[in-house]
């Protein structure tokens, strides 16, 4: 008997107030994703997919339907305190201006009543974690940093008080390629290590096919499909041969441009 999903959503439904009448964001979705997992949910602007993660950890509230975590309902879960039991890990880290890394990655388990012995502790293991240098980044302010180096803060605040469970909303759509690409495998790396269950949003259907385990396609605030890189590759579903065309195309050309190592 396969293993109860830590995350089920269970025809959720949520609509917006629109100067044309109310807007459906997310649409009748029922998704289930297993603890482990690793999920990327693609799709164009006004296709859902924020709404439904932000539904996850009960930013908003949806109109119907069912989430529950770990089998339980999340709506009998108070909201801070579900919130404070999800990592979250915004664009561009959206740390605290005029809070040290420090104090940015341990507010939670301040909140929580940690004791500071234990969160500075924390605190030191998470740098070494996310591969920041404690002593030059310690108590820095989050202006004194590059971009990569504040997403890797927000990873480290994320996992502060160890979750299960991590939420991504384009964490690495401001970064340069190069950043973006090594922050990626490292968050992958990290994933593994910590056996988290991650959720991430994102509109680039290539950095979802290289990190996840399985892609959720969203469109119109409905789920289209839902597979592993290969399963989506031979989905006959028109929305998403059009979504994978793009990488196709990037492979064919840079398969062009760059030649095999150690060609003449």
């Amino acid at each position: 008997m396969p293993p109860t999903p830590l995350i089920t959503y269970s025809n959720v439904r949520k609509r917006f107030p629109g100067p044309a009448g109310a807007v459906v964001a997310v649409d009748d979705v029922s998704l289930e994703i297993a603890e482990g997992e690793f999920l990327a949910i693609v799709g164009g602007s006004g296709s859902g997919k924020t709404t439904l993660l932000r539904l996850t950890n009960r930013l908003i509230e949806a109109d119907s339907g069912t989430i529950r975590i770990a089998g339980e309902d999340i709506n009998g879960i108070d909201p801070v305190g579900l919130r404070r039991r999800i990592g979250n890990v915004f664009q561009s880290g959206a740390l605290f201006p005029h809070m040290t890394v420090a104090a940015n990655i341990g507010i939670t388990p301040k909140l929580l009543g940690t004791p500071a012995s234990e969160i500075a502790a924390r605190v030191d293991d998470l740098l070494d974690l996310v591969q920041l240098d404690r002593k030059a980044h310690r108590d820095r302010l989050p202006d004194a940093l590059s971009g990569g180096q504040r997403q890797r803060v927000g990873v480290a605040r994320a996992l502060a008080a160890r979750p299960r469970i991590v939420l991504m909303d384009e964490p690495f759509g401001a970064l340069d390629p190069l950043t973006r690409d090594t922050l990626g495998s490292d968050y992958r790396a990290l994933h593994e290590k910590l056996a988290l269950t991650t959720v991430m949003i994102t509109h680039d259907i290539t950095e979802a096919l290289l990190l996840a385990d399985r892609i959720a396609v969203m469109r119109s605030g409905r789920l289209v499909e839902v597979g592993t890189p290969t399963e989506l590759a031979g989905s006959r579903e028109p929305y998403v041969s059009e979504l994978m065309t793009t990488p196709r195309r990037q492979a064919a050309r840079l398969k062009a441009l760059l030649p095999e190592s150690g060609a003449a």
